[in-house]
């Protein structure tokens, strides 16, 4: 938090997660604060950290991908209006519905924006909201990545102290109140998924996703990404992973406006409810893994309800990967060269490269909640 100016944390969760939980954390940063200061002057106050915390959405979108303003879509508005010559970094952690609706309601705010989503699950959830971006604002500046943030906790050097649950027990716990508080968190391991959207402006080129850093090593993205069935699904029918699948399926006769359809996908959540439109009911999903997706429809219709589909999520093509999108100019996704892939995440070895090094000064930093700074410690402004 000494490295950045932060404009605000919003908390923008489906289920459990609320601006209520990142106060709790502030609370436990407070205790750690008078160390931390002793190093650096730049330490935000722990009221300051209260004082920009918003409520993001809750709840998702409905089939537009845009919703009503609120705390955490309009604080992202006042931040990108003020006057200040940098760009915005909007590192999107969880839904990206409160993006979506600051750039549906200030679509002024755009060049000034400079958006990392973690994307993968996060997609799957905010589909809706991504292809309003996606479709709508496509100058967007923003980087997607899809699986290369997985290099922050799979592969590279896990060995002794550098393993996600030794790394915390040597490392984390017994650090103050912040360092014993994220020990609690997840086992005790550090699956932290989102950090290299963060690593990435600590150790990297921030202008260039194109380049080395510990965020990871981005291409820029392609075309043909958004794949749109006409009909119930056999897996002899193909979308690509990550990409956005829009089933619009014929209104079988007798079906109206007052009635109700969800398409479910491998028997969980999320339901796509469906979108009546005219003779098209439309259902829409991203699928975040490589495989043979199964769904089935629930209505109230009898026509439809129970009616089952599979398709296939395959990675694209090398012809397709290797055409820059003519249509997102400032748009970037994981490394789809297999050299790059850790397993079967592509892109997570740009990440993963640097286990030690980001660790290590993970490491450094946790020191510092522990204990205050000696004369030559302290940083200069």
């Amino acid at each position: 938090a000494d490295s950045f100016d932060l404009e605000g944390l919003v908390a923008s969760p489906f289920g459990q997660g609320l601006k209520k939980d990142i106060l709790t954390v502030i609370d436990h940063f407070e205790k750690d604060y008078p160390n931390l200061k002793s190093y650096s002057d730049r330490y935000p106050a722990p009221d300051a950290l209260r004082a920009i915390t918003k409520q993001g959405a809750t709840d998702a979108h409905d089939f537009t991908g845009v919703g009503k303003p609120g705390e955490g879509s309009e604080w992202i508005i006042q931040c990108a209006r003020r006057d200040d010559s940098r760009p915005l970094h909007i590192l999107v952690w969880g839904g990206i519905e409160d993006l979506a609706q600051a750039l549906h309601d200030a679509p002024d705010i755009l060049p000034k924006l400079r958006v990392f989503f973690i994307g993968g699950p996060n997609k799957k959830w905010s589909v809706d909201a991504y292809n309003y971006i996606e479709q709508n604002h496509p100058a967007l500046w923003m980087i997607e990545s899809n699986a290369t943030y997985r290099g922050w906790f799979v592969g590279g050097n896990q060995k002794g102290e550098w393993g996600n649950r030794e790394f915390v027990k040597q490392h984390i716990a017994g650090h103050g109140a912040l360092g014993d508080y994220f020990a609690t968190q997840l086992k005790g391991t550090i699956k932290m998924g989102d950090t290299p959207s963060l690593a990435r402006l600590i150790h990297g080129t921030p202008e260039d996703p194109t380049q080395p850093s510990w965020g990871g090593k981005y291409v820029r993205i392609w075309d043909g990404r958004k794949t749109i069935f006409d009909h119930l699904t056999t897996p002899a029918d193909t979308a690509e992973v990550f990409g956005v699948t829009e089933f619009a399926l014929p209104v079988p006769e007798g079906y109206s406006s007052k009635n109700t359809a969800v398409m479910i996908f491998d028997g969980g959540v999320p339901a796509s409810p469906g979108k009546h439109e005219g003779q098209v009911l439309r259902f829409r999903f991203s699928p975040r893994d490589a495989k043979v997706w199964s769904y089935q429809i629930k209505s109230d219709f009898a026509g439809l309800d129970g009616k089952p589909g599979k398709f296939t999520a395959a990675p694209p093509t090398i012809d397709r990967t290797g055409k820059p999108s003519t249509i997102h100019p400032n748009w970037w996704i994981d490394d789809p060269d297999p050299t790059t892939a850790e397993g079967v995440h592509p892109g997570a070895k740009s990440v993963n490269q640097w286990r030690e090094d980001f660790l290590r000064d993970f490491a450094t930093r946790m020191d510092r909640c522990k204990t205050p700074a000696s004369p030559e410690q302290k940083s200069p402004r």
